[in-house]
This record gives C-alpha cells, sequence and structure tokens, in this order.
C-alpha cells in the first residue's frame, strides 16, 4: 500500500498526563486515529445528493471540493453540505483545492474520460457504474492506476452488504449444495430527470442490471460466456428539462451466464417494470434474487443495493427461514465512504476494479450477442470468493 493509499501514521501522543502532584506518568505510545481521506466530487446531481449525507457523517472522509458543468449545483450543494470550494470544470478542479479521491457522479457516458484525467492527475477514483464505457477502456484505466501506485473502484457496494456475506457464506459452506440455477431482477418506469439513461452508452444494463450482475459474479464466480436479447420496449421517453427524445439504449435486457461446471444463472432488467415500490424499492418484500441447488434453496428479499432479509430452506430444513433481517447500516451510497476507510485505514476492500471490470465485459457481450445471436465468450476474470 503506499503513501496515499495510507494516510494514517504510527506517531506518539506528545503531552504527559499529570497523575498526581508528585507523580508524572506518559501515556504509552500508539497509533494515531487515520486522517481523512479528502474527497473531490465531479456531477452535484441527484446522486450526490444522496452520498453527501453519508461522507460527511464518515469520520474518513472529509469532502473539500465540487464541481458541476452546471455551476449553480455545485453552489448549492455547496451550501447545504458546507463544501467551501466549487468548480465549473474538472480541469479547474485538479488545479484547485487539493484532494486525494475523486468521485464520479456524473452522467455514465463521462465516467471513462474523468476517472482517466483522475489518475493521470495522481487522484484515487471511486466511480459510479460503469467504471468506463468500454471494457477496453476499463482495463486502460485499470493499468493506468496500477502504474501510478493508485487506486480505482467502481459501483454497486453489493458485497459489503451483510446479506451478500451470509449468501456466500451459505453457499461455500455447501448449505445449497451444487448450485445449479440462480435468477434476478430488477426493474422500474425509467427515470425522467434526464436523458443520458436512454442514449447511446445509457441503458438499463449498466444502470440497473449491473447490480445483480455484480451480486451473482459475486456469489457463483467468474462468467464464462453470455447469451442475451436486449431491446426497446417505450422509442421515446419525456425527460423533464428536455420534453420527448428517442431511445437508442436497450431498455429492456434478459441476460443468460455460464459460470462452469454446469452452474448457470439469469438477470433481467429494464425500464418498463411496473413495480408498486417505485424507483427507491423501498419496502420490497418479494425475493428479487434466487438460487437453487441440489440441497437447498436461497432468495434475497428486496433488492441487492436495498435488501431486508434472506430466506434459507434445505433438505435439512424445508421451510424457509429468514435470515439477515438487520441490514446492520448498509446502504447502496455507502460505497464511496467505505473505500475511503479502506485508504485510510489500510483494511482491504470487498469491491475490487477486476470484478467491475468482468460486469463490464458481460454488459458489452450481451449487447454483442444481441446483435449477431451468438454466445459470447468472456475473457476476464477476478478473484473469488469474494469473502
Amino acid at each position: 500500500m503506499d503513501r496515499r493509499a495510507f494516510l494514517g501514521d504510527v506517531g506518539r501522543l506528545g503531552s504527559a498526563v499529570l497523575m498526581t502532584p508528585s507523580l508524572e506518568r506518559f501515556v504509552a505510545p500508539g497509533p494515531k486515529a487515520p486522517e481523512a481521506i479528502r474527497v473531490g466530487i465531479i456531477g452535484c446531481g441527484s446522486v450526490s445528493g444522496v452520498y453527501l449525507p453519508h461522507l460527511t457523517k464518515s469520520p474518513y472522509v472529509k469532502v473539500v471540493s465540487l464541481c458541476d458543468r452546471i455551476p449553480d449545483r455545485a453552489e448549492r450543494r455547496g451550501e447545504q453540505f458546507g463544501v467551501a470550494h466549487r468548480y465549473p470544470s474538472i480541469d479547474a478542479m485538479l488545479a484547485g483545492e487539493p484532494f486525494d479521491l475523486l468521485l464520479t457522479l456524473t452522467d455514465m457516458q463521462e465516467h471513462g474520460h474523468l476517472n482517466r484525467q483522475a489518475l493521470e492527475a495522481g487522484k484515487h477514483v471511486w466511480s459510479e457504474k460503469p467504471l468506463a464505457n468500454t471494457y477496453a477502456e476499463g482495463w486502460r484505466l485499470l493499468e493506468l492506476a496500477r502504474e501510478k501506485s493508485l487506486r480505482i473502484w467502481g459501483a454497486p457496494a453489493v458485497v459489503t452488504s451483510p446479506h451478500f456475506a451470509f449468501m456466500s457464506r451459505q453457499i461455500q459452506a455447501g448449505a445449497l449444495g451444487r448450485v445449479a440455477a440462480a435468477h434476478a431482477t430488477y426493474g422500474h418506469l425509467g427515470p425522467t430527470w434526464s436523458s443520458f439513461f436512454y442514449e447511446e452508452g445509457g441503458g438499463s444494463l449498466p444502470d440497473l442490471g449491473v447490480y445483480n450482475l455484480t451480486t451473482l459474479t459475486g456469489l457463483l464466480g467468474p462468467v464464462r460466456a453470455v447469451m442475451a436479447m436486449t431491446g426497446v420496449i417505450t422509442p421515446m421517453r419525456s425527460i423533464d428539462d428536455k420534453g420527448d427524445v428517442r431511445v437508442t439504449a436497450e431498455d429492456n435486457a434478459m441476460v443468460l451466464m455460464d459460470h462452469g461446471g454446469g452452474t448457470f444463472s439469469h438477470v433481467q432488467c429494464g425500464f418498463n417494470y411496473f413495480d408498486p415500490h417505485g424507483h427507491e424499492g423501498a419496502g420490497q418484500d418479494r425475493a428479487t434474487i434466487s438460487l437453487v441447488g441440489t440441497h437447498g434453496a436461497m432468495q434475497l428479499i428486496g433488492y441487492d443495493w436495498e435488501p431486508n432479509g434472506v430466506d434459507l430452506a434445505s433438505a435439512d430444513h424445508e421451510a424457509f427461514e429468514r435470515h439477515v433481517t438487520d441490514a446492520e447500516g448498509y446502504v447502496w451510497e455507502q460505497g464511496a465512504s467505505y473505500v475511503a476507510e479502506c485508504l485510510a485505514t489500510g483494511k482491504e476492500s470487498l469491491i475490487r476494479p477486476e470484478h467491475a471490470l468482468h460486469v463490464l465485459e458481460i454488459i458489452i457481450a450481451a449487447r454483442e450477442s444481441q446483435s449477431t445471436g451468438r454466445r459470447i465468450p468472456i475473457e476476464s476474470s477476478f478473484r473469488w470468493p469474494v469473502l
């Protein structure tokens, strides 16, 4: 771990403690509290309004600067959260107040080049999904980070939830026997606050499917091949500040994955899914991820980004039993706070860039499968089990 990646150092308490009027005793040497990671945020739209409350409560984070191409948005967030330095461009931000970690919360089409600029300027990066706009671009970013002894991570943070940990450990312990199949679903009726979701480089796979793809690959291991169908259900969308726009990215997708050894999984996602819980998904009480094996079955209740429990049944206990009803503080927006803590303390992160790039390759392969009608091999991998 390089100097920037571990900002806390070991020191001594410099003052003596007077124990009695006639006797002094000195505090034994001990580690200092880790210094807070200085964070700069680019993209001050709706997502920043969820990230910032979590970040500003973290003892490992000091948000020092904000940036948005619409300056008023950065100004409003700065006033709201007490961040003094605000910039209209990434160039101005990188030349301004020093910081350690960039959070990229912009339109997804901008992520690749912004993340590259940050790395070139010597900054660590936490990027909202996707990490890059193509698989090749993503690997170039990771190689650049390694060359510069920097760290880069990509959302989502689903592998840090207690629900994921429980499910992974049950699988590794053999509670399901040999896992045969898994299914995941996530969708809503689509956002109206920006058109980038529906434009080239957007789509339901990098916005929605990415959660389930990350969870299932994290649970079952890297994917060897993909077959998929993607399409457009709603060809025109009404956007708040633009009116009607034409949809050019998939708003409906079905992805079938081969994890090897005969184990298959399936993800469906889209912007055309009626859900009484709405876009926020709060209070979802049905299973959105299910796995079945030779000895048992398991279901995640609620979405993997907002889980409410895990149901488990097996040959030893055939009725489903509810587990992990306490999220233990897990929220989907904790990813940046989590990696800042890892930088500050030296703790190893469960979120790894190789995993994010593997999921990005699956998304690209799904679109290739739709366009060619072929089964597409997957070349990348990541360290598995995740925990």
